[in-house]
C-alpha cells in the first residue's frame, strides 16, 4: 500500500438497517427512516469516529409492495440541511435525480447546504431508475436507459457551470463605498443545449469548498462513463473482489483517457457488515435478522429491481424464470448481476428472491475479521474506500467502536479529520472556476 494512500469510510441512512424487514428486530428503530433521534444519533456517532460522510439514499415512487421504509422517509436535502447543525466535520451527502429535476434549483439547493454546513455537502447523482417515477412528475414516460445519462451530461454540465457563477471573493460588502460585489467577478452562464437552456447567473456565492463534492452511483456502462467525465466519487456494489478490481480498474482507466488522474475520483464499495464475538454469535446475528422476511415480503422486495414485476406468479421452487430483458431500463447492473447469478449457481425463484431480500453481509466476523476484510479489498485494489451499513440495526455503533480503532491502529485511516471540509477529508483539490482558467 502506498505510504499515502488512505482508506475512506461513510455510512448509510436507509432505515432500520440489515434488511427490508428489519424494522421488526428487538433492536431496531421501526421507524428510523423518519425519526429525526435516530438520524442524529447515527450522524454524530459517524463524526464519533471520524468517518468521512453520512449518505442519504432516496427513491421518487413507491406502491404498495415498496420496502417499508421506502413508504416514508425523509427528503435527503431536508434532513442534511437539519444535520448540518449538528456536526461539524461530516460531510453530508444527499441522493437527487436529473430526470425529475432542474438544474438550476438543484445547483442552488446544494449550494446552500455546503454554505449551511462549511463545506461539507455531496450530491450522489442518479437518473432514476424506476419506471414509476414519471407518474408522479406529470411525464408520459420514464426515459430510456442512455438518454437518462445523456440529459445527465449535460445537467451536470449545467450545474458546475452555474456553481461557478461568482469567484470566491466576489462579495466585498463595503459599507462605505457602498460596493456589495465586484461585477467582473460575476459569470453568466448562458448554457443552450440539447435538454436544458439556462442563463444563469446562480444566485447564491461559490461554495467553501469551491463546489458540493459530487458522487454518481451506477455501474452500467454508461454510468461509469458519466462519473469518469464529472463525478469526484463512486458509490457502487460489487459481490466479489475479482469483480471489484475488474471494476476499479475499468473505472480509472476511463478517467486516464478523460484527461484526469486516477485519485481524482474515490469508488467506494457500499458494504454491509456483522460484527461478533466469534463465528456463533455472528451466524445468530443473521439469522435473528434474516428470519423476519416471509417469502411473500422478498418476492415484492425482488421486483421493485424489475420494474416493480410480479414474481409470485412463478413457482418457488423452480429455476429462476426466464425473464428477457425485464430490468434493463431500472437497476441495469443490478438485474444483470441477479440473473447471471441465478443462472451460473442453478438457483430457484425462492433462493433468488430470498438472498436478494437478505444477502449475508460481505464483511462480518470479529472485529478484527471486518478489519482484515476491508484491508484486503482496500489493498488490492477493488475500492478506495467503503459505505458502512449494519447487517442489523445495531450494527454500526460497534463498527465505528470495535472495527474503526483497528483501521486505525493499523495506519490505514485517520484518527482526526485533516481539515474542516469534505472535500478535505477525501484530499480532493479545490476545482478551479471554468471561467477564471488561463
Amino acid at each position: 500500500m502506498s505510504a499515502t494512500r488512505q482508506l475512506r469510510l461513510g455510512t448509510i441512512l436507509h432505515g432500520a438497517s440489515g434488511n427490508m424487514s428489519a424494522w421488526r428486530h428487538p433492536a431496531a428503530t421501526a421507524d428510523a427512516s423518519i425519526n429525526f433521534d435516530f438520524v442524529k444519533e447515527t450522524a454524530l456517532k459517524a463524526e464519533q469516529g471520524k468517518l468521512d460522510f453520512l449518505f442519504v439514499a432516496d427513491g421518487l415512487y413507491i406502491n404498495e409492495k415498496s420496502i417499508p421504509h421506502f413508504l416514508n422517509r425523509f427528503e435527503p436535502l431536508t434532513v442534511l440541511s437539519a444535520l448540518a447543525s449538528l456536526t461539524s466535520r461530516l460531510g453530508l451527502v444527499g441522493t437527487l435525480s436529473t430526470s425529475y429535476s432542474e438544474p438550476f434549483t438543484v445547483a442552488r439547493q446544494f449550494a446552500s447546504l455546503d454554505h449551511l454546513s462549511d463545506g461539507r455537502a455531496g450530491w450522489n447523482v442518479v437518473t432514476s431508475p424506476l419506471e414509476g417515477s414519471a407518474k408522479n412528475f406529470s411525464r408520459d414516460k420514464h426515459p430510456e436507459h442512455a438518454l437518462r445519462y445523456r440529459i445527465a451530461d449535460e445537467y451536470l454540465d449545467v450545474v458546475k457551470g452555474l456553481w461557478d457563477s461568482w469567484e470566491k471573493d466576489a462579495f466585498v460588502r463595503n459599507k462605505e463605498s457602498g460596493q456589495f460585489f465586484h461585477p467582473e467577478k460575476l459569470h453568466t452562464l448562458d448554457h443552450q443545449g440539447d435538454f436544458f437552456q439556462v442563463a444563469g447567473p446562480l444566485n447564491i456565492g461559490r461554495t467553501p469548498q469551491g463546489r458540493p463534492i459530487v458522487f454518481q452511483a451506477g455501474a452500467s456502462d454508461d454510468g461509469k462513463k458519466l462519473a469518469a467525465k464529472h463525478a469526484d466519487a463512486i458509490f457502487t456494489h460489487h459481490e466479489t473482489l475479482d469483480e471489484a478490481k475488474a471494476f476499479y480498474r475499468d473505472v480509472k482507466h476511463l478517467l486516464e483517457i478523460k484527461g484526469r488522474r486516477a485519485d481524482q475520483l474515490h469508488i467506494f464499495q457500499g458494504v454491509s457488515v456483522i460484527v461478533g464475538k466469534d463465528a456463533a454469535d455472528v451466524e445468530q446475528q443473521y439469522q435473528t435478522t434474516a428470519a423476519l422476511v416471509s417469502i411473500h415480503d422478498a418476492l415484492n422486495y425482488l421486483g421493485r429491481y424489475f420494474e416493480h414485476h410480479d414474481f409470485s406468479q412463478y413457482p418457488l421452487d423452480e429455476p429462476f424464470p426466464d425473464i428477457g430483458d425485464l430490468g434493463q431500463n431500472s437497476f441495469r447492473s443490478t438485474t444483470d448481476e441477479i440473473k447471471r447469478n441465478a443462472h451460473e449457481r442453478r438457483l430457484t425463484l425462492r433462493q433468488v428472491a430470498l438472498e436478494a431480500a437478505s444477502p449475508r453481509p460481505r464483511f462480518s466476523g470479529t472485529p478484527e475479521e471486518v478489519a482484515d476484510g476491508l484491508q484486503e479489498w482496500f489493498d488490492a485494489y477493488g475500492a478506495d474506500g467503503f459505505i458502512i451499513q449494519g447487517g442489523t440495526p445495531d450494527t454500526f455503533p460497534r463498527f465505528v467502536d470495535q472495527v474503526v480503532p483497528i483501521l486505525q491502529a493499523r495506519g490505514l485511516f485517520r484518527t482526526e479529520y485533516p481539515g474542516t471540509t469534505l472535500r478535505d477529508s477525501l484530499g480532493l483539490a479545490e476545482p478551479e472556476n471554468q471561467f477564471t482558467q488561463q
